[in-house]
């Protein structure tokens, strides 16, 4: 298969697709693979990313000894057996199951265990529940840029918690009027506002990835005092959206200019177009119906089965100095140092990096990773 991408790879990486795992043809990115003998490291991309951004993490890692391999994930790129339309059945989309793809994904590489699940932004989640549920498969865990604050609590008779719905309303009724990001790609429309969009994928994408990086000036993250909808209104508009627009309409005019792109060595415009031809292809409701499980009832019933448990291995967290993700939701940062995670090491707000960190700042990550997996305190 002659995958889109694979020539503007760094030497070294190789790209291939992979059958019989959970159901699906898995492609793979892999380095570090000349050698079966090698520890392993699992690399989970977010949204709307692919297993591409990984690319300048991957080398380093497998010259400091380790074999490395990153997926596109069920939803995303030229990973195939899974179902595209909104009307699908959400269950394989939900975290059990996308950490099934996980152990699927070793198993097929005839692994039994891994060294470390890197998991970034959508990917933390999948990395540190993978870590929560088998910790003695995933030997430690980073995430990065979406702290994880692990399962949901059991609901405490009588009392009343923060809900979407409530937010969202409360969000509507500001002046202007707003909704929250999670709850518009949960919509049957927000994958054709983007997949549609008059500026094409490719520069909407563009001005997705500028406008959540360190080289749009808005982004000067700090903490929220509550889950409140005028909390809430403080954070940027790829976050909080106006009312009557879609996420295309809300990046655009955050578009960044013909020079600012040039300078752009992060992303470069060819290595954007391997984004945009995946997008371009398959469209965005695989990926989105991630977001859907959020407020899905019975996700949310599913995951507390692991109500009270702890990720007890080794972990993590790295997330740029300049990325909202960390604040976006209050409190999950505060829940995932003292409770959720027993053994985190560190916290790294890596300065010069917006939500793409493992890309703005590939080698302060790469740093970061083998500081840790030394494990030096």
């Amino acid at each position: 298969m002659n995958i889109p991408g694979s020539d503007n790879l760094p030497a070294g990486i190789r790209s291939r697709v992979i059958g019989q795992v959970n159901g699906l043809s898995m492609h793979v990115l892999e380095a570090g693979f000349e050698d079966p003998t090698r520890p392993c490291i699992v690399l989970l991309h977010g949204f709307p990313e692919l297993a591409y951004s990984w690319r300048k993490t991957m080398g380093p890692l497998a010259s400091a000894g380790y074999y490395v391999v990153a997926p596109d994930q069920r939803g995303y790129g030229w990973t195939t057996g899974w179902l595209d339309d909104y009307e699908t059945d959400l269950a394989p989309f939900r975290f059990p199951n996308l950490v099934r793809d996980v152990l699927g994904l070793l198993w097929a590489l005839g692994r039994s265990s891994a060294e470390c699940i890197v998991g970034h932004d959508f990917g933390s989640p999948v990395a540190g529940f993978a870590a929560l549920i088998r910790p003695d498969v995933f030997k430690s865990a980073v995430m990065m840029s979406a702290p994880f604050p692990g399962a949901p609590p059991v609901p405490v008779p009588g009392a009343t918690a923060p809900d979407t719905a409530s937010l969202n309303a409360a969000l509507a009724r500001l002046e202007p009027p707003r909704k929250h990001y999670q709850h518009y790609y949960s919509s049957r429309e927000a994958n054709d506002n983007m997949w549609h969009c008059p500026q094409g994928v490719h520069d909407f994408l563009r001005a997705y990835y500028h406008h959540k990086s360190a080289d749009w000036p808005g982004n000067q993250p700090f903490p929220l005092q509550s889950v409140a909808a005028e909390e809430f209104a403080k954070l940027p508009s790829y976050y909080v959206m106006a009312l009557d627009k879609g996420m295309a309409e809300t990046v655009a005019a955050e578009m960044p200019t013909a020079g600012e792109v040039e300078n752009c060595s992060w992303l470069t415009d060819h290595e954007l177009a391997v984004y945009s031809e995946a997008y371009t292809r398959t469209g965005f409701q695989g990926a989105l119906n991630w977001y859907r499980c959020l407020s899905d009832p019975a996700a949310i019933a599913e995951m507390r089965l692991f109500a009270g448990r702890t990720l007890d291995v080794p972990s993590m967290f790295i997330a740029g100095a300049q990325d909202w993700g960390i604040y976006q939701m209050p409190g999950a940062l505060e829940q995932m140092q003292t409770r959720a995670c027993t053994q985190m090491t560190h916290c790294h707000f890596v300065e010069g990096a917006g939500h793409w960190v493992q890309q703005e700042q590939a080698p302060e990550v790469t740093a970061r990773l083998l500081e840790f997996l030394g494990r030096d305190q």
